[in-house]
Formats: C-alpha cells, structure tokens, sequence
C-alpha cells in the first residue's frame, strides 16, 4: 500500500526484450520522473521519504512481458490494458479528440465527426481510465494522495472518488484547456462526463492563469463545481542537471560537428519540436523564407537549425505533416543555397544529443507554436545556450506568462511579423541579448520539476 500515488499512461520506466529473452530497463526522462524524486527527499534536501506507487501504462512487448514476468521496477505498477481498448482510448480519443480540442487545431468544416465510431471509442476511453481508477483504489492506503497526469485520465478522479472516497485526488493537465465555445463541440454527455470526471478531484492544476481561467469559464464547471479548488503550477527546468547533460563529452562532439555544418561565422536560428501539428514549424520555415527574401544581406551569414523529432506517425495527419516539414525545408535550401551556404539543416530523427549541441549553438531561438500548454524548449535554451540567445516566442505558448518580458513577442499566425522578430533578434546587440539571456534563465529555473511536483502534494495535503 502506498501515501502517495502517481498515475500517467507513459511511466518512469520501459522495457525491451533482449536477444537472449531478458528484459533490459530504460529509465524515462522529463519532468514528471524527475519530479518524483521529491517523494524520496530529492528536492531541497528534504527528508520526507514516503512510500510511493507509479501507476502507468504498459506501452509495448517489452513492457507487457514485464508484467507477465511479474511486474516492473518497485514502485511501479504497469497496467497491461487490452490493445484495442489502449488504441482506441490513447489514439483514439486522447490524442485525436481531446488534444485536438485543446490545442483548437481542428479543420471544422471537416472535422470533428462525433458518430457511433467516437462512441465505441469514447467507450474505450472510459474503461482505460476505470483500469487507472481500479489500480489506484486497490493500491492507496487510508486518506492517501493521488496525483493523476494530464488528458489521458481526465476520467480517473471521479471514478477514483465514487470508489475510495477517502482519498486526497489531484489532476494536473499539462495541455492548455480549450475555450468554451471549442469544447462545447463536444457531444453534451462527452462534455458532462469530463467535467465530472476532473472535478472528482480535490485540486485541479495548470500551468498557467489562461488555462485555469479557460477551465473556470466552461459555463458547466461554473455550475459543478463544488468544493474542488483550481490552482496554478508553472513548471521549470532543473538548471544544474541541464548544464551538466549539455556538457558531456559526447555533446562536446556533437557541437564541434554542428558548427563546422553550419560555419563558424554564421548566426544561427535553433528550433527543437516534435512533428506535432501545434508547434507551428511549418509558419517558422515560412517566416525564415521570408527573413531571407526581405532581408537578403543575412543570406549566407545565418543557419537555421531544426530539429523535428518525428511524432504520432501511427495517425496519417502526423504523418503527413512531418513530410511537409522536410519538403518545406528542402524547398528553401534550393531557392536560396550555394554551394558553400546550406540555409535550414534539419534533423527528423529523435535525437537529443543533437538538440543540446544546438542550444549551446544558438543566437536566436525560435518558438511559436499556435498553442502549448507550457513548452519547455522556450526555457531550456536560455540555460543552455553557450554566448546567450535572443527568444523568439509566441503569445500563445504558457511559457509566454513567465518569460515575455525578455522574448520578443510574436502572433504565431503572422509569418511577416515573425520574420520581423528574427530580424531583430538577429541584430540584437551582445550585451542586450546577455542580459536579456540571464533573465530568462532564471525566470526558467523558479520551478524545477522537483519544486513543481512538491508544491503541488503540499497544496493537496494542506
């Protein structure tokens, strides 16, 4: 039995079968694993060790072998849930309803369509996230606290609450929650059942004042609301730990080879993003298109860098989008290349050790997604960034909230206006840019993971 419980659809950990049949772990990365530390008086030097349980997803073979060779790593509990249901909650519904709802990227004189297929999916939705409520009841001991993560188990604290009222339940999103007018879409029973399902919770979190405020204003949670309080928790970076990741050895190489492709005396323009249809590469190449053409003295004296980690390639429209990625960028190397000056190197492929060879390389970063629940990438590079960087980012993005006083702001839709705002980053003189840096990068390390993580236990057992 466990104090304090965890739950999210990808867990701390995963597994693969080796050759000879013996499963091999690989420890996950990101806030939420880093966060959990806390739990063990990993942050701050506090000591309060409690007995804690990791609720996930198993997400592969490896990791359904795991359960069946009789569970994970302690501390965790992998739920082996049916595939089909699995798809048709995560792909199905998560992932191409509810963040598609929240992100208001849907084409609407198309989409969505709410027929018997969304009910059968819909469905599945509501047993995956009864298989989460079930785990956790079974495991909770008297009064404990649980902290259920993002969209995925938006149906989780009710159902928690009708089974184990006892218990202390929190829900944090980690989206932006859609407008009430977007989410008014959906059928009404859909929409009832998630409001019902998050305010089974005590507390209810975001990471920003527009996504709470978008939550408060869904005329339904006006009038549902009860007893469950709506609270505010940015998130960070852990500062120390990315400086150190960002100066091993291998990322010393790495960055060696990235500034011999791009030239030793050329600027560079940095963007690290998923393929995912919200982060806006497209518009970002576009407004680099259009940085060289009304701006043609930076022709062959800047490089734009792009890495766009391949995303959700199981649903055709990612698909489609990632090619229209590579094609876009090929499309400016040809109008604009020579021989010795390649415009846009772009990486799609998932690799990290790049990415953080291009943070210490950047002079300008580019973040402008249309909406971002927080995107950390917009605080990691000031942290990292080796001679400081100028921060293009949209109004849109959470992080905006914190960092807006020194990033140069930008409408994620306005290509012009963006290539503008590279401009100027571009010309930024180096002391502005230094201090400009320095600010962000302490704005970005207020609320490391693990801080993050804490306050949001505290405010569930205070």
């Amino acid at each position: 039995m466990a104090s304090v419980l965890v739950a999210s659809n990808r867990g701390p950990v995963s597994y693969t079968v080796r050759e000879d049949g013996s499963l091999a772990a690989r420890r996950g990365g990101g806030g939420l694993v880093s966060g959990l530390s806390a739990l063990s008086g990993g942050s701050g030097g506090d000591s309060r060790a409690v007995d804690s349980l990791w609720v996930c997803a198993a997400l592969g073979d490896g990791d359904r072998e795991a359960v069946r060779r009789g569970g994970a790593e302690p501390g965790v509990r992998m739920l082996d849930i049916d595939p089909d249901v699995y798809d048709d909650a995560y792909n199905g519904i998560a992932n191409s309803v509810l963040w598609f709802l929240h992100h208001h990227l849907y084409d609407i004189p198309r989409e969505p369509v709410f027929d018997a297929a969304f009910r059968r999916r819909w469905a599945a939705y509501r047993a995956y996230n009864r298989a989460f409520a079930e785990a956790l009841a079974e495991a909770a001991d008297e009064g404990a606290a649980v902290l259920v993560q993002d969209y995925h188990l938006a149906l989780v604290p009710g159902q928690l609450r009708a089974l184990r009222p006892d218990l202390r339940i929190g829900h944090f999103t980690h989206t932006p929650w859609a407008a009430p007018e977007y989410l008014r879409m959906l059928p009404e029973d859909a929409h009832e059942e998630l409001v019902e399902g998050l305010l089974g919770a005590d507390e209810v979190g975001f990471h920003t004042r527009a996504w709470a405020a978008a939550f408060l204003a869904d005329p339904l949670v006006e009038r549902t609301i009860g007893e469950t309080r709506v609270r505010v928790h940015p998130l960070g970076v852990d500062g120390d730990e990315l400086r150190a990741l960002a100066h091993r050895p291998e990322v010393d190489a790495r960055l060696a080879r990235l500034r011999e492709e791009a030239g030793a005396d050329r600027k560079t323009i940095v963007r690290v993003d998923r393929t995912e249809l919200s982060k806006n590469i497209l518009r970002g190449l576009l407004a680099y298109r259009e940085l060289l053409t009304a701006h043609p003295e930076w022709r062959g004296r800047v490089v734009h860098l792009a890495s766009a980690y391949p995303s959700r390639q199981d649903l055709e429209v990612y698909r489609a989008y990632t090619a229209a990625v590579a094609e876009l960028a090929d499309r400016i190397n040809e109008e604009f290349g020579t021989p010795d000056w390649r415009p846009v190197l772009v990486s799609v492929e998932d690799d990290f050790t790049r990415s953080l060879a291009a943070y210490r390389l950047a002079d300008v970063a580019l973040v402008n997604p249309v909406r971002d629940g927080m995107n950390l990438v917009a605080k990691e590079i000031p942290v990292v960034s080796d001679e400081g960087c100028a921060l293009v980012l949209s109004t849109e993005a959470g992080a905006y909230e914190e960092l807006r006083a020194d990033a140069l702001a930008v409408n994620p839709y306005d290509v012009t206006a963006t290539a503008e705002a590279l401009h100027e980053a571009l010309s930024m003189p180096a002391a502005e840019r230094a201090d400009r840096t320095k600010h962000l990068a302490d704005a970005a390390t207020n609320h490391p993971p693990q801080r993050w993580f804490r306050a949001q236990l505290d405010a569930l057992r205070g």
